[in-house]
């Protein structure tokens, strides 16, 4: 499926689709061509359903399949401009599990086990500022305004740009980390080859190494970060539409899954029951 997969990839370009989407999508189609062996030009609806069918009873997460259905759904209604056949192809039930959320002192226990200050500066952007991964790797010096203390997040989710706070104790350590690396080029966080930035993957290596020797019983990624940010701005009382922009969300349904209510808010609220009974 040589020319449909450039063709494909036109579309998702033409659309603004990121990069890491657009691998994703032309991966999941590229799975479905290889499982029934055909071009997806030559299949239809039954063919569609027969491969999810084989995802479910594999027991493939809830959010793969997503990909899948979106994947699909993207080449059939946009690319291959057949969306009658995939009109009645439903998106699976996922389910609304909580976020992994760390305490302050287990954030700080997790840094103090970060022996790189280069890693520590990337955990902790992303903790400091609520980014996420992709975010946070692809800064640019220039993005990082000491004068105004703020940070300039460029293309977020949905190529929308926004402002996010530089606290004092992360632009010392971001001075601490750029005075030891001092990075080439215009990215923060540069990669191995000239003119690119750090990729997630390794990024996600790292901390998962990390989390492994902390001694957490918590799985913590670079996304628990950004969790932890939402959550402890929340616990201290932060409005939820500040919480909105500074994650960058352009639906407030989204922040209020981001910022679920959390043990410390539950344990201060106080039972109907015990509003009503008379003090002694």
């Amino acid at each position: 499926m040589g020319k449909l997969r450039d063709k494909m990839r036109e579309d998702l370009v033409l659309r603004a689709y990121s990069p890491h989407t657009q691998d994703g999508y032309l991966r999941c189609v590229q799975q479905f061509a290889k499982y029934h062996m055909r071009s997806p030009e030559e299949m239809g609806e039954k063919e569609i359903r027969d491969f999810l069918f084989h995802l479910a009873r594999r027991k493939v997460s809830p959010f793969t399949q997503d990909q899948y259905v979106n994947a699909i759904k993207f080449l059939y209604s946009v690319t291959l401009k057949r969306p009658e056949v995939v009109k009645d192809i439903p998106h699976p039930k996922r389910p609304k599990v909580l976020p992994v959320i760390l305490s302050q002192d287990e954030v700080l226990s997790f840094f103090e086990k970060i022996r790189s200050v280069k890693y520590k500066a990337i955990v902790a952007t992303a903790y400091a500022a609520g980014l996420r991964i992709s975010e946070v790797c692809a800064l640019r010096i220039t993005d990082v305004d000491s004068k105004r203390m703020r940070i300039h997040i460029r293309s977020g989710k949905g190529k929308r740009d926004r402002y996010v706070m530089l606290g004092e104790s992360l632009l010392a350590l971001l001075r601490e980390y750029f005075k030891t690396a001092r990075p080439k080029g215009e990215y923060l966080f540069p990669g191995r080859k000239p003119g690119t930035h750090l990729s997630t993957a390794a990024v996600s290596l790292v901390v998962g190494r990390i989390n492994k020797k902390s001694g957490l019983s918590k799985k913590a990624t670079m996304h628990t970060f950004r969790h932890c940010f939402a959550t402890h701005l929340m616990e201290a009382g932060t409005d939820i539409r500040i919480l909105q922009v500074l994650l960058g969300h352009s639906s407030i349904k989204t922040t209020l899954h981001y910022t679920h209510i959390t043990d410390r808010l539950v344990g201060k609220l106080a039972s109907p029951l015990d509003m009503i009974q008379p003090s002694s």
